[in-house]
């Protein structure tokens, strides 16, 4: 059976919209792997973060991420940039050193996902013992569990001494925001640029736009941002073309990067938004019972024969964006490109 059901539609969005429009070789900077060995899952632990995106799948292997892209962008040599599941049930050591074992395999860069709660010492040791760690993957699950979710800042689960440590090699730190408000809440917008003003040695990469998945998600965040000069902006999970233009019109096609959050976006999906609430619209029983996240929707068949992979959307949303700001063929291979194989060191 594979992996993905890839039909007649799915193809010719792929040749009509994507195909030609995507570098021969490009780079995703934002892939999760893991197995599910590597989970200890328990019902009764609380999540800080949607629901939807584990229902996609209940682990990723290398092989199927690998596989993925193999039937998504025929024709296509993909680079992935590899880190594990930040899920707070999840064996980080375990996973960790999976990605090590498969990015050496594959020849593919990756994070480590660090723990706040984890020595610099024992964060610099688990990063230099593998020459594939190019830095760190952080998320807002792993801030302390007395903090509420609505009130987790980016120093509660990445703290100073991780970022001081961080500038001082020079590595990468790929950062999702947390907050109700996403990019418009100041308390992150104020950090984001608090953090490159302070450790101006690391590579920040903003994850998914700062989660800006709505025109309102953007606030007055991109006014007080629009003078940094190093920070880096990827539009991974985020199909919203308005934003992109945006984000993109403040930090021009060098400071913008492609990544597809696999597993989640291999799902068949597209999104709308409905004051300034995104909703992702899904094939009715693809997912199995998605009754209890408001972020989802089933469509009825046969309408949703015409929806198609959710990545290809996140695609088409970057090419309207490009196109609506006149973007050249050298500023595309940048996006998908240039820019992670800058950062990562890809050859």
């Amino acid at each position: 059976m594979s992996l993905l059901n890839v039909k007649p539609y799915d193809t010719k969005v792929y040749r009509e919209q994507i195909e030609d429009f995507l570098p021969d070789t490009f780079i995703d900077c934002h892939t999760h792997i893991w197995l599910d060995e590597q989970n200890h899952f328990c019902e009764d632990t609380a999540s800080r973060s949607c629901a939807w995106p584990n229902m996609v799948a209940l682990d990723n292997s290398v092989e199927d991420l690998n596989e993925t892209n193999r039937l998504l962008f025929p024709g296509k040599k993909v680079v992935s940039v590899l880190y594990g599941q930040p899920m707070i049930t999840i064996d980080l050591k375990r996973n960790n050193d999976y990605v090590a074992r498969c990015a050496e395999a594959n020849g593919f860069p990756a994070l480590y996902i660090s723990h706040p709660s984890q020595s610099a010492e024992e964060v610099e040791r688990a990063v230099l013992s593998h020459p594939c760690f190019k830095g760190l993957k952080v998320y807002l699950q792993f801030a302390p569990g007395y903090i509420p979710a609505n009130e987790i800042r980016i120093y509660d689960f990445l703290p100073h001494e991780h970022l001081a440590l961080a500038d001082r090699h020079g590595w990468v730190v790929q950062l999702h925001i947390a907050r109700p408000k996403r990019l418009a809440d100041p308390v992150n917008y104020v950090q984001i640029r608090e953090i490159e003003e302070k450790y101006p040695n690391l590579q920040l990469i903003v994850a998914h736009l700062g989660r800006a998945y709505a025109d309102e998600d953007l606030g007055d965040a991109l006014p007080y941002l629009k003078d940094m000069k190093k920070t880096v902006w990827d539009f991974t999970a985020n199909t919203n073309a308005f934003v992109m233009e945006k984000v993109l019109e403040m930090v021009g096609p060098d400071r913008f990067l492609y990544g597809t959050d696999f597993p989640i976006f291999r799902m068949k999906a597209r999104r709308t938004v409905e004051n300034g609430f995104y909703i992702n619209e899904i094939p009715a029983g693809s997912l199995g019972d998605v009754s209890s996240d408001p972020h989802m929707r089933e469509i009825p068949y046969p309408e949703a024969e015409k929806i198609s992979f959710f990545i290809y959307e996140e695609i088409i949303s970057c090419k309207n964006a490009c196109n609506k700001l006149g973007l050249e063929r050298q500023d595309i291979n940048k996006i998908f490109y240039g820019n992670a194989a800058r950062i990562f060191g890809v050859n």
